[in-house]
């Protein structure tokens, strides 16, 4: 699908205004409190966590911030709220582009009238000043790694992911299938989802897409569940695809035969974690993907010599928030952590 460019003058128009002269980037005036947005993908208990970032940022640098999730993880929704967040008057985004190589240009129209990172999900071809996140093809390989603990002897497993699109979806995927099948590092390789993946060890049977569509993720983890009698592993790599799985493999009376390896902080995989029936997971630090990126914009928002700018900016444009492994030996101290930062008790 090819995204139109920015359509505001047409916009405008339509409405009988007259076309706004496009918004300068950077240079605001630095004692003036700056209207910054966040930019999720998707709704998700995993971008709650990271709205209590943003919202601890916007209180110690004092700015405006608004937060929005697409509630259908769709391309035209990202379009227009990014459309209308230029409309008001926003001088920095941060933004999880759901479908980068195709939101490029997009992108581009928007970053030629405020401040724009992207956060979680990179649009490395758009003119974005910065990512924050993690490494998403290292996060695939740790992810791998806790699968070959779980199930040490090998054998067939299934991936679940809301999309192949998304450049964070597909650098994990590819990671672990890298990591499983013992091949060297390279982030750029890309597998069909409809290749024949064996190794040695492992078979990576199937992946599976569901638009973060949740009754479909579990009704195609059930669907492999009565189709495969053989799996070894399910793995979910979106924050509520892990829950998911365990519903379907514990309806299935399949606890302790298939073992189940998860992405994300979700509260039913850390307590899955806890009641020994998921291996661990693979977080990421959603928190401080809020409070970094309002940080960074706020501090290039304020900056009017563009030289200081961009001094500001972190190297090679790669602000990296390291993934961690959590198992059971350290699941209790993480998720004790979590609700302190996200103010649960």
């Amino acid at each position: 699908m090819r995204i139109l460019p920015l359509v505001l003058l047409s916009l405008l128009a339509a409405c009988g205004s007259k076309p706004a002269a496009p918004t300068p980037v950077g240079g605001a005036d630095p004692a003036a409190k700056p209207k910054l947005a966040f930019v999720t993908n998707c709704v998700a208990e995993f971008w709650t966590i990271g709205k209590h970032g943003v919202e601890a940022a916007a209180k110690q640098f004092d700015c405006d911030v608004t937060v929005h999730m697409p509630p259908k993880n769709t391309v035209s929704e990202q379009q227009q709220i990014l459309q209308d967040l230029i409309a008001r008057g926003t001088k920095g985004i941060a933004v999880s582009p759901i479908d980068p190589s195709n939101m490029t240009g997009l992108l581009d129209d928007i970053a030629a009238r405020a401040t724009v990172v992207t956060h979680d999900s990179d649009a490395p071809a758009s003119k974005r000043l910065a990512y924050i996140g993690m490494d998403n093809y290292e996060a695939g390989r740790l992810c791998g790694k806790l699968i070959v603990e779980a199930v040490p002897q090998g054998g067939p497993i299934v991936i679940l992911v809301g999309n192949l699109d998304q450049d964070n979806a597909r650098r994990r995927r590819q990671g672990i299938i890298d990591e499983l099948l013992g091949r060297s590092m390279d982030p750029t390789r890309f597998d069909a989802q409809d290749a024949k993946l064996k190794g040695d060890k492992f078979e990576i049977r199937a992946t599976f897409t569901d638009q973060t569509d949740h009754p479909k993720c579990k009704a195609t983890a059930q669907d492999a569940l009565t189709r495969w009698n053989d799996l070894a592993c399910m793995v979910g790599l979106f924050e509520y695809e892990p829950p998911l799985i365990l519903e379907a493999v514990q309806s299935a009376g399949r606890l302790g035969k298939v073992a189940m390896v998860a992405f994300d902080e979700n509260e039913q995989t850390l307590q899955g974690i806890l009641d020994g029936h998921i291996h661990g997971t693979v977080v990421q630090n959603p928190y401080e993907y809020g409070f970094q990126s309002v940080a960074l914009l706020n501090k290039l928002v304020r900056e009017p010599d563009a030289t200081k700018r961009a001094a500001l900016l972190p190297k090679d444009g790669f602000l990296n928030i390291p993934a961690r492994q959590i198992r059971k030996d350290n699941v209790r101290a993480f998720w004790d952590d979590l609700k302190q930062k996200t103010g649960k008790k």
